[in-house]
């Protein structure tokens, strides 16, 4: 019998010892050298809001597109270049008379000779090379200018300024889209947390439970009011409660780092997270007029698919307008210089310069703009029925998740009447088994029963407000202040 007790007393040692170590690692890998920065709701909001990086990409996309549009307005104004030139001439062009050139010399084909020889180099051998033809230029050309262009009328950059413009929204919404997923996601982390907690508790509660029947079954073994059968499922019943405690410890330390994640921070900070589940009990009292009429006109995706709808519709006109002629002014200034030698200060440089209009009348393309309009079309005719499908599937979520809502609303209500049940019944259960009126397994089936009430209040708690969560997102109720303006900024607001 003496044996019998130190072995069970060996065992609780160990278990318990293994379960400190694990709360003891568990802190270890937080940090030992600081208390953990406990954050609310709000607080993780803030930071994920500024350092998650689907919202950095975001904003740095709409910093992108506000650039892309001041490059399609800058062709609203003169273009302006310059340009220099320098060409050496490898063979010289020849040109011919039809009539005899020595006519134009008066017979003085050799002393004309002479000269050409004196001034081009080539002297009366180069018109014999030509076969009587005279070569034209120098073997040094020089050229610098300036030129301007402006549209004047071209009623296809107008209307890609629109399109432009409408980039710049469709990013601004985007990134209101990012912020909108940010928070959901932080929401839904940040409850998974409280309920891994409160699986861990429930599972400590259950381990604490069954080294308390031990205890008090081992001492009923040893008084020979209890069978060897008894001390057997209870030493099991601790034993298998130890996995079950290391398993939500995991648990725990996985939500806190999922969260993390999300948040956008080192996976190594010290933080931990505020409250308990039961503190959002409140919220299930839900009213649907908190979030107005449940219409989708403030939902990003259906906002994205009419700012689409937008462009596709001035990409038709943009594709018409191809048909209307385009009216644009021109201004060039160009100095040029012929030399045969490389003395620039000697060089003769002429100036010449123009401005003019150019009037481009599209006639025939063979059929490039009809079908480019018609290729236009059917893509809008997509996007609507895009937008009416996701219309749909969007009103069907918000459906499933005011169900939800309302079902764990029903099964909180009715998890509540449990936990009260339950626990009377464990109450007396617990007394019964210490005077000897009922069994180890009647304890366990009341403990059984009064966890899972407890469990399943928890889980109805949490399943709700993640709905919530996501008809919020829906909506894009996260956004929008008292005056119904879009406001970027704005966190969730725990009540």
């Amino acid at each position: 019998m003496k044996k019998s007790m130190i072995t069970v007393a060996a065992l609780l040692f160990l278990n318990i010892s293994g379960l400190f170590a694990q709360d003891a690692a568990l802190a270890e890998n937080r940090d030992t050298t600081a208390a953990p920065t406990i954050i609310s709701l709000e607080q993780a909001l803030e930071i994920a809001l500024s350092e998650n990086v689907s919202v950095k990409v975001a904003d740095m996309e709409i910093k992108r597109t506000g650039y892309a549009r001041k490059g399609t307005y800058s062709a609203l104004y003169p273009q302006v270049s310059g340009s220099a030139s320098y060409q050496r001439t490898i063979k010289k062009q020849v040109m011919y008379m039809d009539f005899d050139m020595s006519s134009l010399t008066g017979g003085a084909g050799a002393s004309s000779g002479a000269d050409a020889g004196a001034s081009s180099g080539s002297g009366s051998s180069s018109g014999a090379k030509s076969g009587g033809g005279i070569e034209v230029g120098r073997w040094n050309t020089w050229s610098y200018g300036v030129s301007a262009s402006m549209p004047l009328v071209n009623a296809q950059l107008w209307e890609s300024l629109k399109i432009s413009d409408m980039d710049v929204e469709l990013a601004v919404e985007k990134a209101r889209s990012s912020r909108l997923q940010t928070v959901t996601q932080v929401k839904q982390a940040y409850f998974a947390c409280l309920l891994a907690r409160e699986v861990l508790e429930l599972n400590k509660f259950s381990y604490e439970n069954a080294v308390r029947n031990l205890e008090q079954t081992q001492k009923k073994y040893n008084a020979q009011r209890a069978s060897e059968l008894d001390l057997t499922r209870a030493k099991t019943s601790v034993a298998n409660a130890i996995p079950s405690v290391y398993d939500a410890e995991s648990n725990v330390i996985l939500s806190l780092w999922q969260l993390k994640a999300v948040m956008g921070v080192d996976l190594e900070a010290n933080i931990d997270i505020a409250g308990k589940l039961s503190d959002w009990a409140g919220h299930m009292l839900y009213d649907a007029t908190e979030l107005g009429n449940m219409e989708l006109d403030r939902n990003s995706t259906m906002r994205q698919l009419a700012i689409q709808a937008e462009q596709l519709a001035s990409t038709i006109k943009l594709q018409k307008n191809a048909n209307i002629p385009t009216l644009a002014a021109s201004f060039s200034y160009t100095v040029n210089a012929m030399t045969n030698d490389f003395k620039f200060s000697e060089y003769n440089w002429s100036p010449y310069s123009f401005a003019g209009l150019s009037l481009s009348i599209p006639i025939f393309s063979g059929g490039k703009r009809a079908t480019a309009i018609k290729q236009a079309r059917i893509q809008a005719n997509e996007l609507d029925l895009q937008k009416a499908n996701t219309e749909r599937q969007l009103k069907i979520s918000i459906r499933q998740y005011l169900n939800t809502m309302d079902t764990q609303m029903k099964s909180y209500n009715s998890a509540l009447s449990a936990i009260e049940t339950a626990e009377k019944a464990f109450d007396i259960a617990q007394k019964s088994y210490l005077v000897g009126r009922s069994t180890l397994t009647d304890l366990d089936s009341a403990e059984l029963a009064l966890i899972q009430a407890r469990l399943s209040a928890s889980q109805s708690i949490y399943s709700f407000i993640s709905a919530k969560a996501d008809l919020e997102q829906v909506l894009g109720a996260d956004f929008i202040d008292d005056n119904g303006n879009v406001q970027l900024n704005n966190t969730y607001d725990n009540e």
